[in-house]
């Protein structure tokens, strides 16, 4: 028993950023789920990464949409930190990590928010869409995913990288995507684009050592 707290501890120590903020974030999670309907949606409202918010707050948007989950479950965010996010921590490193992340986080809003903006003005797409609720950390999760492609040698790479798009692409081509669609694809292209942050670091031969340094 003691054994494996040690090896949790440690693993939790390595990946400082990841669970720190998976921290704050079931503290914002708790906090969506005790607060008073009307005051959770003024906050999201605020902290939102939508075209109303980044065109006039969009510092505060683009840092406090990254804080809060939208749908205020947390525990398959515990899994999908730990699976993916403390792996590309500890594999990269803490700064290359973040530059991964919040270059999916940032570009893929700019891009989707672009585009809804564009849907909205040729009348494709619902004006009150400006102001829609847009928190969340899967802009920042799909370029970690799509870099981890890198960790992988030999065919694992492409068949990872095959599944990884797949996702992502599916929802584009099926029933009918909206603009949040569109950021996940281009994050996890931002992540796949970023192979050079990669250089230098170790690969593994098979996903069975996933979790190794």
């Amino acid at each position: 028993m003691r054994a494996g707290v040690v090896r949790i501890a440690s693993w939790i120590r390595s990946a400082p950023v990841t669970y720190a903020w998976l921290f704050v974030l079931l503290v914002t999670t708790i906090a969506q789920h005790t607060l008073a309907p009307g005051v959770v949606d003024r906050i999201l409202g605020r902290r939102s990464t939508n075209l109303e918010n980044l065109s006039e707050h969009p510092m505060r948007a683009m840092v406090g949409s990254l804080f809060w989950l939208d749908g205020a479950y947390w525990l398959p965010y515990l899994i999908g930190f730990t699976v993916f996010l403390a792996v590309a921590e500890r594999w990269l490193g803490t700064g290359r990590f973040v530059i991964v992340g919040l270059a999916g986080h940032v570009l893929a809003t700019l891009a989707s928010q672009g585009l809804l903006d564009l849907a909205i003005g040729h009348g494709r797409a619902d004006p009150s869409l400006r102001d829609a609720v847009d928190v969340g950390v899967s802009y920042f999760m799909a370029a970690v995913v799509g870099v981890l492609a890198y960790r992988l040698t030999s065919w694992w790479r492409w068949i990872y990288a095959a599944v990884v798009l797949a996702t992502v692409v599916t929802p584009l081509v099926v029933g009918a995507p909206d603009f949040t669609d569109a950021g996940h694809f281009a994050a996890t292209v931002i992540g796949l684009a970023l192979y050079p942050i990669t250089r230098g670091r170790p690969r593994l031969r098979s996903p069975l050592h996933w979790f190794r340094r």
